[in-house]
C-alpha cells in the first residue's frame, strides 16, 4: 500500500485511543495525526491535520459523535469520512449518525484486521461497509418510527441510476456493479455520482439509508 491514510481518533477513553492507535500505526498505509478525548475538539482537530478518516466515539460526555459528526461534515468541505465506534451494535445513537452523516460503525470489540479494513474501506468511498448491519439498524429504527414510505421519484432517478442505488444497497462495490449490469467502472462512478447529487446524499451509506426510509428498497 503506497498511499497514506490520515486518521483522527475520537474516544473520551485514553486506553481505546491508545489501543487504536497501535493498531492503525502498525499499517504502512495508515497513519493517527491526531487524538481527541471529546466531540467539541473534532473539528479544529481535522482543519489543522487533514484527516482523511475520523474514528469517532458515539457517546461522549460534552459533544456526542452524532453532534459532532453533524457540525463536522457541516464545517468542511470536502469533509473526511467518519467511523462511528460504539460499544452497542443496536445503540440508536448508531443509526443517528449514519444518518447525520457518518460513512459507517466499528463495535469497540471488533478485531484488529476488521477495523483496518473499514478505515480503507470508508476512505476508498467504493462499496459500503457492513450493508447487512445497516440494513438491521434501518430495519430495528423504522420499526418503531411510523412513516409513510414516500418513494423516490421527486429525485428523478434514471432507471440506471435505481438499478445501481438497489446493487449499492447489497453493498457491492463499483467493480462489482459494473460486473453485474455490464458496464465500465467508470460508468459506474460516474452514476454514483449523478445519484448521489441527485439524492442530496453524502455518501453510499447515506443513499442507501434514504432509499430504505423512502421504501424504495424493502427491508423485508
Amino acid at each position: 500500500m503506497s498511499v497514506n491514510i490520515p486518521v483522527v481518533v475520537v474516544d473520551d477513553e485514553p486506553l481505546i485511543r491508545s489501543g487504536l492507535r497501535a493498531i492503525i500505526d502498525a499499517e504502512p498505509d495508515l497513519t493517527v495525526v491526531g487524538e481527541a478525548g471529546d466531540g467539541a475538539e473534532v473539528l479544529p482537530l481535522v482543519r489543522r491535520t487533514g484527516a482523511d478518516v475520523v474514528l469517532m466515539d458515539v457517546r461522549m460526555p460534552a459533544l456526542d459523535g452524532i453532534q459532532a459528526t453533524r457540525l463536522l461534515l457541516d464545517a468542511l468541505d470536502p469533509a473526511p469520512r467518519v467511523l462511528v465506534v460504539t460499544t452497542f451494535e443496536n445503540d440508536d445513537y448508531v443509526y443517528d449518525a449514519l444518518r447525520a452523516g457518518a460513512s459507517g460503525f466499528l463495535l469497540k470489540r471488533t478485531p484488529p484486521d476488521d477495523i483496518i479494513a473499514a478505515i480503507r474501506t470508508v476512505a476508498g468511498s467504493e462499496s459500503l461497509l457492513f450493508p447487512e448491519a445497516i440494513r438491521s439498524l434501518a430495519l430495528a429504527h423504522l420499526d418503531h418510527q411510523p412513516h409513510q414510505p414516500a418513494g423516490l421519484d421527486q429525485y428523478d432517478l434514471t432507471e440506471r441510476e435505481q438499478e445501481v442505488l438497489r446493487l449499492m444497497a447489497k453493498g457491492l462495490s463499483n467493480a462489482e456493479i459494473a460486473g453485474e449490469l455490464v458496464l465500465g467502472v467508470q460508468t459506474i462512478k460516474t452514476h454514483v455520482a449523478n445519484l448521489l447529487g441527485k439524492l442530496g446524499a453524502r455518501d453510499r451509506t447515506q443513499a442507501v439509508i434514504l432509499a430504505y426510509e423512502s421504501g424504495f428498497v424493502p427491508l423485508r
